[in-house]
This record gives structure tokens, C-alpha cells and sequence, in this order.
């Protein structure tokens, strides 16, 4: 593995901080924190001009056909921007799994959408339990008269107030099934519930009888288990990504700070407690990046995310960053005192979205029993010899 990013990819990463410092400022931010669906229509098409919703899907799709490193340069932009709106959900979540599931007339429609920016989109898993594991899908789907009948509500599901379409993971005769549901069929009622990332609005929606045609089922069985795995791992590592270039502003912002701020006539920056919390920042930012380009290096090299040891990587990324920027956000604020808590500091903008991305995708505890797990099914064997000795 080559440690370091091609000229290609720092130029990729450049050319997207110049773009979003110009079209996405702090002030941009928080006037789209106001807006419906924290999206601006505007924004969304000049990503598209700059081939951002298309970055990881092919060509023959109207794609860039870039890998999941240039889409991590990317995305690290986007999160030290705190950039609002519904790319991960549009892009990561739901592209991706039509990209790997999806038959030629599906691509051909919905992923060609998404790639020109014509179309938004989410995935609906989440309900009751708000468990990540696809065990926790319980939404109800029955066949109908050409077609299949959708039944039951999730929760907190991405960005969908401004979706033009839905994937949406129900139990169809027992088996996990995906199905794509335009947002404006007949049934489907979305209300937006309470986040605390007012830059990634969540919904509650509601499947009241909704009948989608034979053609809207995407995936079933082992396949659509299959599929959710690979666009939670795409969807990960984005989402690392983005924290990762959240802790690198909010550390470039207490720097600065601590530069200026003076406290006994001198800058708090030249006392060894400040520089000690700058240091445990910088250290946490820097073991979340490579843990995070790792796994997406991993993850283009070994194949598909769910026969390859790349869901490892991603387990282990997100596991690290989780805790990390939650704890980057804690002493920036501790550097900065109350000024960190106001309104006006965007300290506490990205302390929100590390709060957030904590959770989303499972926390760091579900990841480290992830792990756990798959270390215990690789060696079922010398485990029970192990546990055999100690008895």
C-alpha cells in the first residue's frame, strides 16, 4: 500500500476544499441549518457538475469511475466544510446499493439519476430498536396483485424529507427484501423528528399500505443481505471520511485560538496544559485518517466489502473515530471555555455532527462486538480447546 495520496488524489482533494470554501462557508452552513431539508438545489447541481455524485460509480452510468480512496479525499472535504444536504444518503447509501444489486433497467434509471444529479434519494432500515443489524428489520411486505404491498414505519431515516426515492428494507415471507419506492407514492407519509445535526435532517416514515409494481424489488434473501453489508461498509468509511476532516477544522480552529487568546498577558497556547490537549487532537485526528484510507484502500484491493477481510478495516475505522471525535469536540471546546458553547463559535456545529456520526452505522461498541465476533466465528475451533484447558 502507498502511505501517501497520488498527485491525482491531492489534487482531487485540493480542487474539492477550493470549490466548498467558495460555495460552502460557515455563513452557507448555517443558513442552509434554516432551510428545508438543509439542501440547496443550487449546491447540489454544481456537485454534480463537479462529478461528485457520480465519483465511485462507472462511466456507462454517467459516473467518474473513481475508487474508494478519491471518494474518502473527497468526502474528508466535505466534513471539514460540515457540508449540509443529502450526499451520503444519496450517494453512499442508497447509490451504491443499486450499483451492486441493481439489474440494467434499475442502473439504467435510478443510478444514472443520481450520477447527473437529477435525483436524491436514502435508505430506510431503522425501526423500533434502531439496531443497525438487518436481524431488526421487521417492516411487513406481502405480494399483491402485480406487485408487493409495504406495511409498518421507520425511523430516523436520512435526508428523506427532500428524497425523490426510497430504499426501503422490509421482511418479505421471512426473507430481508429491498424495495425502491418513488417518495411521492400513495401511503408513504414522511415527517421530519428532532436531530442533533441540524445539517443531516432525519424523518420518520410511514408505509401505510404502500403498493409498489414487481419492478421496484431490488434485492431478496442472501442478496439484499448482501447488498445492506457492502452500503453500510461504502456508507462507513464515507461517514470516517467526513469525521475525520471535522476533527482536522476543529483543530485548526483551537490552534488558532490558542494562538490569539491571551490569558496573563501571553497566548493560553504557551501553556503546557493547552498543548497537551492540541497534541492529544492532533493524535486523534491523524490514527482516524490512517484508519480510515486504510479501509478504503482495503476495500477497493480486496473486492467485494462482504467476502473480504476490508469489513475489518471499516469495523476498526469507525470504532477509532467514533471516540476520537467526540473527544476531539470535548477539548476543543475545553480550549475555547464558554466561547465553545455559544452560538456564534461553529465549535459546537461540529460538536453536533460528532455527536451524530457517533451513532450512525453503529457507535463504537456495536463495531468492537462486530469484531469480536468475527474473531470468535474464524476460530470456532481454538477457542473451544482454549476454554477446554482453562475448565
Amino acid at each position: 500500500m502507498n502511505f501517501g495520496l497520488t498527485d491525482t488524489q491531492q489534487t482531487l482533494k485540493k480542487t474539492t476544499r477550493q470549490f466548498l470554501a467558495a460555495e460552502c462557508p460557515s455563513a452557507e452552513v448555517r443558513r442552509l441549518m434554516d432551510a428545508s431539508g438543509a439542501f440547496d438545489a443550487g449546491l447540489w447541481q454544481k456537485m454534480a457538475e463537479q462529478g461528485w455524485t457520480g465519483i465511485i460509480f462507472p462511466e456507462e452510468y454517467g459516473g467518474s469511475g473513481m475508487g474508494m480512496v478519491e471518494m474518502a479525499a473527497v468526502l474528508e472535504e466535505m466534513g471539514r466544510a460540515l457540508l449540509p444536504g443529502p450526499f451520503l444518503s444519496t450517494v453512499l447509501l442508497a447509490g451504491s446499493a443499486i450499483a451492486y444489486a441493481g439489474n440494467e433497467a434499475q442502473k439504467q434509471h435510478y443510478l444514472k439519476a443520481i450520477c447527473s444529479g437529477e435525483a436524491k434519494a436514502t435508505l430506510a432500515i431503522l425501526e423500533e430498536s434502531a439496531c443497525w443489524s438487518t436481524d431488526s428489520v421487521h417492516l411487513h411486505a406481502s405480494f399483491a396483485a402485480g406487485g408487493y404491498l409495504l406495511q409498518g414505519r421507520k425511523l430516523f431515516v436520512p435526508d428523506a424529507g427532500v428524497a425523490d426515492f426510497l430504499i426501503c428494507a422490509a421482511r418479505l415471507g421471512g426473507a430481508l427484501a429491498l424495495f425502491i419506492v418513488p417518495a411521492g407514492t400513495h401511503g408513504v407519509n414522511i415527517k421530519e423528528t428532532p436531530a442533533m445535526d441540524s445539517t443531516r435532517r432525519l424523518h420518520e416514515v410511514i408505509f401505510d399500505s404502500v403498493a409498489v409494481p414487481e419492478e421496484s424489488l431490488l434485492a431478496r434473501g442472501d442478496r439484499a443481505e448482501e447488498t445492506l453489508e457492502h452500503a453500510f461498509a461504502v456508507s462507513t468509511v464515507g461517514l470516517v471520511a467526513e469525521m475525520v476532516g471535522g476533527m482536522q477544522r476543529l483543530l485548526d480552529i483551537t490552534v488558532e485560538y490558542a494562538k490569539t487568546r491571551k490569558q496573563f498577558g501571553r497566548p493560553i497556547g504557551q501553556f503546557q496544559a493547552v498543548q497537551h490537549m492540541c497534541a492529544d487532537m492532533l493524535l486523534m485526528t491523524e490514527s482516524s485518517r490512517s484508519a480510515v484510507y486504510y479501509a478504503a484502500w482495503a476495500m477497493s484491493e480486496d473486492g467485494p466489502a462482504e467476502h473480504s477481510a476490508a469489513l475489518t478495516a471499516v469495523s476498526v475505522a469507525k470504532a477509532y473515530a467514533s471516540d476520537a471525535y467526540r473527544e476531539v469536540g470535548n477539548r476543543a471546546i475545553q480550549v475555547h471555555g464558554g466561547m465553545g458553547f455559544t452560538w456564534e463559535n461553529d465549535v459546537h456545529l461540529y460538536y453536533r455532527r460528532a455527536k451524530a456520526s457517533e451513532i450512525a452505522f453503529g457507535d463504537a461498541t456495536w463495531h468492537r462486538e462486530r469484531l469480536a465476533k468475527r474473531v470468535i466465528d474464524r476460530q470456532p475451533v481454538k477457542l473451544e480447546n482454549e476454554v477446554a484447558a482453562v475448565v
